[in-house]
């Protein structure tokens, strides 16, 4: 009878010790631009990311019920804060992932902290978020403007483009682009000749690029991104502007912009990434399935959604709960992660995530063997270097 009892003990145990892993209930919410000028950087396919994560991650082998929903914050801080409060509130979501248009990230960030969830970061990308706007439950995973100026900014200034003006998208992420642009210049020896707000998002870039043209300046920043980096390219291009010998530099821009450009309209642009889907084998093999689902080839802004999940889900399983987004936060920055996109990735006091940066080239068309065959690579950004030290007060491991 005693080893009935006690065999019956420990089955019950196990039982119930299995009705508890299937009770590891996780929502995420993906939040971004799903109709505006962001939308094919990020969109629905940072959706298709998540849950290539959640599926590669093994979460239902593992006792978790993962569920995710989405929504479109339409680039405006007050809609992005509302679906925010929404979801933390009344829909139970754990974390948000994505969050691209800095101004509605930083929002969403303070509310996350208010709701004790996660911000994963991967679309936005001011450099506040990880400083003077940290706050402990923020990952900032993907890239910053402080990484792009490393990149971008840096390679051209030392290559000879000396002088330069800056069209600068109206917002939180567009100063933010030009403030450690114009840093990056200036310590190169290089000189800022002239800058223009630019309202976001816009349409015609005439009269800003015409101001530019007129400056005398070598190279003219386009501080923006997505569909407005690609308008200005192509109204540039028929000014005729860089045929007279001034050069663009794209200082956010995307595999998706340059398909939609096309390689004899973007040729020779330098642009700086975390991410290039044929970078090596493991990039091409994901980034197939990626493209079997969503009809694209991927942007760095949605493979960060599918590592930034992939590593969120490791913290989660680690913490037993996706309840308390502090600890969950603190168990990803005690992490070396060996991420199959982005290669090895550690993630700061302040939630910024540390990885290599690449600095690119467009090909030319006679260069290029396909479609999505864009990109020469230049150069190789160590993490340390790529981005900002971290503030003191930042750390939140102390």
């Amino acid at each position: 009878m005693i080893r009935t009892l006690a065999l019956g003990t420990a089955l019950g145990a196990l039982t119930a010790g299995a009705a508890m892993a299937q009770d590891m209930d996780v929502k995420l919410g993906v939040l971004n631009d799903r109709s505006g000028v962001y939308a094919d950087l990020s969109g629905e396919g940072s959706v298709v990311a998540a849950r290539m994560a959640i599926e590669d991650f093994g979460a239902a082998d593992k006792g978790m019920n993962v569920e995710i929903i989405s929504a479109d914050h339409q680039n405006k801080p007050d809609v992005g804060s509302n679906i925010a409060r929404q979801w933390y509130d009344e829909e139970g979501v754990n974390a948000i992932l994505d969050v691209p248009t800095s101004s509605v990230a930083l929002a969403v960030a303070d509310i996350t902290a208010q709701k004790n969830g996660v911000m994963i970061n991967s679309g936005a990308g001011s450099t506040e978020l990880t400083q003077g706007q940290c706050r402990p439950t923020t990952i900032h995973w993907t890239y910053d403007t402080a990484a792009l100026a490393n990149g971008t900014g840096g390679a051209m200034t030392k290559a000879g483009g000396e002088k330069w003006f800056f069209l600068t998208a109206d917002y939180a992420f567009g100063h933010s682009l030009e403030e450690n642009t114009t840093t990056v210049v200036q310590e190169n020896g290089g000189e800022v000749v002239g800058q223009v707000d630019v309202p976001f998002p816009a349409m015609d870039f005439s009269s800003f690029l015409l101001q530019a043209q007129g400056s005398g300046a070598d190279v003219i920043g386009l501080a923006n991104a997505g569909g407005d980096t690609v308008n200005a390219i192509k109204q540039a291009s028929e000014f005729g502007i860089t045929q007279a010998g001034q050069k663009l530099a794209a200082l956010l821009f995307f595999v998706t912009d340059v398909h939609a450009l096309g390689a004899e309209t973007a040729q020779g642009l330098s642009l700086t990434e975390a991410f290039y889907w044929d970078f090596d084998d493991t990039t091409r093999e994901w980034s197939a399935r990626f493209e079997e689902i969503h009809g694209a080839k991927p942007t760095m802004v949605q493979a960060g959604v599918y590592s930034g999940t992939m590593a969120y889900l490791q913290a989660v399983e680690a913490v037993g709960s996706a309840e308390d987004g502090e600890a969950i936060a603190a168990q990803m920055k005690t992490m070396e992660i060996d991420d199959p996109l982005f290669g090895a990735v550690t993630v700061r006091g302040d939630g910024r995530a540390i990885h290599d940066m690449h600095l690119f080239e467009v090909k030319s068309p006679d260069q290029s063997t396909g479609e999505w065959d864009l990109y020469t690579h230049i150069s190789t950004i160590g993490g340390e270097e790529a981005f900002l030290p971290m503030l003191d007060e930042c750390d939140f491991t102390k």
